[in-house]
C-alpha cells in the first residue's frame, strides 16, 4: 500500500493574522517613520506586534490596527514604532570610521557638534564620545554629541549607559579601563560608561521622517549609519537634503557598510569608505540656501 504523502500545516497562531494586516502594517509604519518593510518581514512584523496585541488584550491584528488607527493613541502609536524598529548595534562598530573621525576633527575650528542620528542603545555616541577623549587627550574635550533616535525605550537604555560586561569584549582591556566603571554587589556583571563620556552625549527623540527635527546645528560630522537600508530612495534623497542644510562646510557623513549615497544625490562626494563629505562647490553656492527656504529655515 503506497505511503499517504502528509500535507504541511501551518502552526496555529496566537492571533488571527492575515497577508491583508501585513499589507497595512507595511502602509502604517512607512508613512509613521519612512521605514519600507520588505515582503519577507511578514512572520517578524507577527512576533514584534504580537505584544501589544497582548498588552491590549486583542485577539487579532485587523482589530488592534483598528484601534490604533482610530484611537490616534500617542503611547500606543510610540509602541507600535518602537516595536517594528530594529537596534543592532556594538561598541566601535565598523570601526574603521573611528580613526577618520579623529583626524577630522583634530582639523576642525571649536567647538565641535557631532550628530548621530541612529543612537539605538547608545554604543554608538558613547563609540564617538571615546575617541574624541583620546584624541584630545582628555575626558573633557572641546564637543558635544547630539544623539537621536525614533525608538524610546532604547534612548532611555542609552542615557542609563549601562551595559552587561559581555558587550564590551570587543572594546581593549585600556578603553575599559579608562571610560568604565564596573559595578559590584548587585551590578557585578555589569558597566556604567564614566559621568564625564555621559556629559558629552544628549540624547533625544528624533523621527527623521517629522517635518520638524528638534536640533539645529551646524554639524561638523554627522553618523548616520545603517539607518538609510531601511528607506525607499525618495526618502533617501529627502533626508539627505535635510543634513546637508545642518552640516558645515568640509563636514563628513559617516554611512553603513551596505549604503551607497552617491546615486541619490549630488550634495555629498564620497571620500573613502562609506564616508562621505559636503561638496565644497554646493557649500559655497544658493544651493543649500534654496535647500533652507524650501524646509521653512
Amino acid at each position: 500500500m503506497p505511503a499517504v504523502k502528509q500535507e504541511k500545516t501551518e502552526p496555529l497562531k496566537e492571533f488571527e493574522y492575515t497577508k491583508q494586516d501585513f499589507e497595512r502594517v507595511r502602509v502604517m509604519i512607512y508613512a509613521r517613520a519612512g521605514i519600507s518593510l520588505a515582503v519577507s518581514k511578514l512572520e517578524m512584523v507577527y512576533s514584534r506586534l504580537a505584544r501589544r496585541l497582548r498588552a491590549n488584550g486583542m485577539t487579532s491584528f485587523h482589530a488592534y490596527l483598528d484601534t490604533l488607527e482610530s484611537r490616534n493613541d500617542p503611547e500606543e502609536w510610540e509602541a507600535f514604532t518602537n516595536a517594528l524598529t530594529t537596534n543592532l548595534t556594538s561598541f566601535f562598530r565598523e570601526g574603521h570610521h573611528f580613526p577618520i573621525l579623529a583626524d577630522h576633527v583634530l582639523g576642525a575650528k571649536a567647538p565641535i557638534v557631532i550628530w548621530c542620528a541612529a543612537s539605538s542603545t547608545g554604543e554608538e555616541p558613547y563609540s564617538i564620545a571615546m575617541t574624541l577623549c583620546e584624541a584630545f587627550g582628555t575626558l573633557m574635550p572641546p564637543v558635544s554629541i547630539v544623539a537621536t533616535d525614533i525608538d524610546t525605550n532604547v534612548l532611555k537604555a542609552a542615557a542609563n549607559g549601562v551595559y552587561a560586561i559581555e558587550r564590551l569584549e570587543k572594546i581593549s582591556p585600556e578603553r575599559v579601563k579608562k571610560f568604565f566603571l564596573k559595578g559590584k554587589g548587585s551590578q557585578e556583571g555589569f558597566a556604567r560608561i564614566r559621568p564625564e563620556l555621559r556629559q558629552l552625549v544628549k540624547f533625544r527623540q528624533v523621527n527623521l521622517l517629522a517635518d520638524q527635527w528638534p536640533i539645529s546645528g551646524p554639524f561638523d560630522v554627522i553618523f548616520c549609519r545603517n539607518v538609510m537600508i531601511y528607506f525607499d530612495k525618495p526618502t533617501q534623497k529627502k533626508i539627505l537634503e535635510r543634513f546637508a542644510v545642518l552640516m558645515k562646510p568640509n563636514a563628513l557623513m559617516f554611512a553603513g557598510h551596505s549604503e551607497n549615497f552617491s546615486y541619490v544625490t549630488n550634495l555629498f562626494k564620497l571620500q573613502g569608505k562609506t564616508v562621505y563629505e559636503l561638496q565644497q562647490r554646493v557649500a559655497n553656492t544658493t544651493s543649500l540656501d534654496t535647500l533652507r527656504k524650501r524646509q521653512g529655515l
